[in-house]
């Protein structure tokens, strides 16, 4: 568990947690909701929650102070060294929210022995784009099912 201090007065809590839990299901649903609404597609084809027994597989939680949970993220294996996250989201109730998640996925992959972490989202879903080139991902050729798909774009990051 790591805990955040955003906007000096708002408190996170980022934890491995359950991805069956009844919370962990509503974040997932407002996710695919708005993904479907930006996109045309709400996500759920390349990622189910059964992925997450994998040893090498994490799903977290951001909670606010009131232990209310505010924001998921997943991290998978792709390979033996590289990882992916997967439904990354957060309410957008308080700003920093993303921020603190993506550190923990981040943090954890590498405790994890991962060297690099990968991820899809699409061209149209700009604030997720911008929000990974802000935080020092890298635009790299598509990878896996998204190969010759025109509306994705992947990313990497190093993991030092």
């Amino acid at each position: 568990m790591v805990t955040f201090i955003l906007q000096n007065i708002t408190m996170i809590t980022v934890e491995k947690s359950y991805p069956f839990s009844t919370e962990s299901h509503r974040l997932v649903e407002v996710l695919s909701a708005e993904l479907a609404a930006i996109t045309g597609d709400n996500g759920k084809s390349n990622f189910t929650v059964e992925a997450m027994s994998d040893d090498n597989a994490l799903w977290a939680l951001a909670k606010n102070s009131q232990g209310k949970a505010v924001g998921c993220g997943a991290i998978r294996p792709l390979t033996k060294n590289i990882a992916e996250i997967k439904r990354m989201f957060t309410d957008r109730s308080v700003s920093g929210i993303g921020g603190a998640l993506l550190t923990f996925l981040e943090t954890s992959a590498k405790e994890m022995g991962y060297i690099e972490i990968r991820l899809e989202t699409r061209h149209v879903n700009y604030r997720a784009v911008n929000f990974y080139l802000k935080n020092g991902y890298v635009p790299i050729e598509n990878y896996g099912p998204y190969i010759g798909r025109a509306e994705a774009v992947c990313f990497s990051k190093a993991l030092r």
